[in-house]
């Protein structure tokens, strides 16, 4: 059975850094992509981050780039998010996801991510 268990999370202020990380069992972790996904209140899903099984190619959302990095480490099968000089608008459940991915080039679509954690609170205070 694959679970995938969020940590992390918490209230911080504006400009503030939290780190979550993501420890995944009963999957192959090096060959999956993992990806970060949050739910703000109210709003759809949406895509924050994702990285390729090798580690090599990483993807952001626009309106995290610069300030939060995706890493992995394949020794632990976790996955990390370093969230900086977080904002307001960060506030959000954060989800972690994977899946069985061949390619170390590119990072599958939401839809294509097979397994989800249970998600983990990000408040932000302004």
């Amino acid at each position: 059975q694959v679970q995938l268990v969020e940590s992390g999370g918490g209230l911080v202020q504006a400009g503030e850094s939290l780190r979550l990380s993501c420890a995944v069992s009963g999957l192959t972790f090096s060959t999956a992509a993992m990806g970060w996904f949050r739910q703000a209140p109210g709003k759809e899903r949406e895509f924050v981050v994702a990285v390729s099984w090798s580690g090599s190619y990483t993807r952001y959302a626009d309106s995290v780039k610069g300030r939060f990095t995706i890493s992995r480490d394949n020794a632990k099968d976790t996955v990390y998010l370093q969230m900086s000089s977080l904002k307001p608008e960060d506030t959000a459940v954060y989800y972690c996801a994977a899946t069985p991915y061949q390619s170390s080039n590119y990072v599958p679509p939401r839809h294509e991510y097979a397994y989800w954690g249970q998600g983990t609170q990000v408040t932000v205070s302004s």
